[in-house]
């Protein structure tokens, strides 16, 4: 059993920055791998960013172009996304998400969290 809590979402003007965190419990949290997805009003959920279990390997989504950043901190079982110069069209929902198989994590993780409501305005 694994609960995970996201936090940090809020309104941001076009260009700014937010951090999102998330929070774990339950089963060893150093023992998932770990990933971010979001869902826009209308649209299917998609993927965003991943990292493994021990941290050295990350995977992003080509949308982010470089202006996000995923990141764990194993010693409070938590991970964040730190996501820069953001757009309108990232507005949605953001989940945090965790399943032990690095493929599994990136495409149907076993855990989620309820999310967090991110809105960049124009």
């Amino acid at each position: 059993q694994v609960q995970l809590v996201e936090s940090g979402g809020g309104l941001v003007q076009a260009g700014g920055s937010l951090r999102l965190s998330c929070a774990a419990s339950g089963r060893t949290f150093s023992s998932y791998n770990m990933a971010w997805f979001r869902q826009a009003p209308g649209k299917e959920r998609e993927f965003v960013a991943a990292i493994s279990w021990s941290g050295d390997s990350t995977y992003y989504a080509d949308f982010v172009k470089g202006r996000f950043t995923i990141s764990r901190a194993n010693a409070k079982n938590a991970v964040s996304l730190q996501m820069n110069s953001l757009k309108p069209e990232d507005t949605a929902v953001y989940y945090c998400a965790t399943s032990g198989r690095w493929a599994d994590v990136q495409t149907t993780p076993a855990y989620w969290g309820q999310g967090t409501q991110v809105t960049v305005s124009s």
